[in-house]
């Protein structure tokens, strides 16, 4: 299988705002955050740490992360994060894409990531190929709305908002592009995170657990 190109991952501006966004999540996110990682076990990818807002929350079950982090800054913020977790942590500055292969994960993490990679569905394919038959794909993505916000989604990324935080699209079928994979959706849900009055574009969320059949 042919694997994605991957390049170089640098948002200065992006680095800046995320750990404060991160640090200030809404209580149904960090408990959606919690129950995306419920029951894990064995050997985990997790993609896009970000600055190890996931780090806490592993069970010990998890015999090791091995995280990927692009963006340098935020990845030195993981790597502090790592340090003081009771799971074994290996926070390193790679994308999904440049992951090694040689032994097969028990299960990918995927929060908040699929909405910024510029090639999900190249990126899917890999995170397939990294996991061993039956593994898991655990994701909390946001997701495409309808309606008004779903429009809302489709104006945000045709402007700033991709170029302002780390490339992320709101208007993404990322489920669709899930499947397309080759994975098996076996149970998902969306959740509004604020008021549906509020115009946020990234309001939206989905949990759900996929398997590598």
């Amino acid at each position: 299988m042919k694997q994605p190109v991957a390049s170089k991952v640098d948002n200065p501006f992006f680095a800046r705002i995320w750990p404060i966004v991160a640090t200030h999540e809404a209580g149904p996110i960090r408990a959606m955050r919690r129950e995306n990682l419920a029951g894990l076990s064995g050997r985990v990818l997790e993609v896009g740490a970000g600055i190890g807002t996931n780090f806490p929350n592993y069970p010990d079950s998890v015999q090791q992360v091995v995280a990927v982090e692009p963006e340098p800054r935020l990845m030195a913020q993981a790597q502090a994060a790592a340090a003081v977790v009771p799971v074994p942590i290996t926070v390193t500055c790679e994308t999904a894409e440049g992951v090694a292969g040689e032994e097969p994960f028990d299960a990918v993490v995927c929060s908040l990531v699929l909405c910024s990679v510029r090639d999900p569905a190249g990126v899917l394919r890999r995170l397939y190929s990294l996991l061993r038959p039956g593994g898991e794909l655990r994701y909390l993505e946001h997701v495409a709305s309808a309606g008004f916000r779903g429009r809302f989604q489709r104006l945000a990324d045709a402007t700033l908002w991709p170029r302002l935080l780390g490339n992320c699209h709101t208007h993404r079928d990322t489920e669709r592009t899930i499947r397309e994979a080759g994975f098996e959706v076996e149970v998902s849900r969306r959740e509004m995170t604020l008021p549906v009055w509020a115009p946020m574009p990234v309001s939206e969320l989905v949990l759900g657990r996929a398997r590598r059949p």
